[in-house]
């Protein structure tokens, strides 16, 4: 780290430290926890995405910001508490990036990129072993991730042990399997935990689709819902124009205006 980033980092430290001085600082930031904090980092990664998404470039390095007083805010509960210091946790991504990275950092050589992403996991699985109390593969994936994006890592970690489809076509025939299976229930049914749980399995299934087809669910669904939400908004003004009410349509009508809409995005 050169000097002019140190000094904006201990700038950036020091700006935190006195909006938690509970004598002089901020009083909505003093009686801030870990806990209460959450939510505006999950805001705060959401609008880092937005901004990477719109292409936005300038507004991507005020959210990027606005993520890292996150980072900081943490970690200046953290040295209250004497439990660590943000310097801790900059020395810890330090070490796992160097050890992970053996090919970079030392004379380590893969000869394919196969052998490096094996390496890799193997690395990541003895980590996994050094954290206390873990007692399965899959417990340091966390429950709170949203679903789509948990059930992929779910998945990922397990077919990484071997627990995985040969082949797409099992996971065609799957999907097939779990579509049938939610009409079936949803036919001669009207227990609505019982459909949501078949529902629950055409999910996990999609997104074992997706895996196999090496995209990812969260980013294909967001794509497909902002398509849809343009698409719509071109529906409306088509509606407006024409000096109708979208709610006294009818579905035939409807359906008139969104195939124009599709064709303008």
């Amino acid at each position: 780290m050169d000097q002019s980033t140190q000094s904006s980092v201990d700038k950036l430290l020091a700006i935190m430290k006195k909006l938690r001085d509970p004598e002089f600082g901020c009083p909505w930031d003093v009686k801030q926890s870990y806990e209460s904090i959450l939510p505006y980092t999950i805001e705060e990664t959401y609008e880092v995405v937005d901004a990477i998404e719109r292409k936005d470039y300038d507004d991507l390095k005020g959210e990027l910001g606005d993520l890292l007083f996150q980072v900081v805010f943490y970690c200046q509960i953290a040295s209250e508490e004497n439990r660590f210091e943000f310097s801790e946790v900059v020395d810890a991504i330090s070490h796992k990036l160097v050890t992970r990275h053996p090919h970079v950092f030392s004379d380590k050589v893969y000869q394919s990129d196969e052998e490096l992403h094996l390496a890799w996991e193997k690395q990541k699985a003895k980590e996994r072993k050094v954290k206390k109390g873990t007692t399965s593969l899959l417990d340091d994936i966390p429950i709170s991730l949203p679903a789509l994006k948990r059930a992929q890592k779910v998945q990922k970690r397990a077919a990484k042990h071997g627990f995985d489809w040969p082949s797409i076509d099992g996971v065609w025939q799957k999907l097939e399997e779990e579509i049938l299976e939610l009409k079936d229930e949803v036919e001669k049914s009207d227990n609505q935990e019982r459909i949501e749980d078949e529902l629950g399995d055409v999910l996990f299934s999609v997104v074992n689709l997706t895996r196999h087809l090496k995209s990812d669910s969260e980013t294909a669904l967001r794509r497909a819902t902002n398509k849809f939400e343009k698409r719509f908004r071109i529906l409306e003004k088509l509606v407006n124009e024409d000096k109708q009410e979208i709610d006294k349509l009818s579905i035939d009508s409807l359906e008139y205006y969104w195939q124009k809409a599709k064709t303008q995005c």
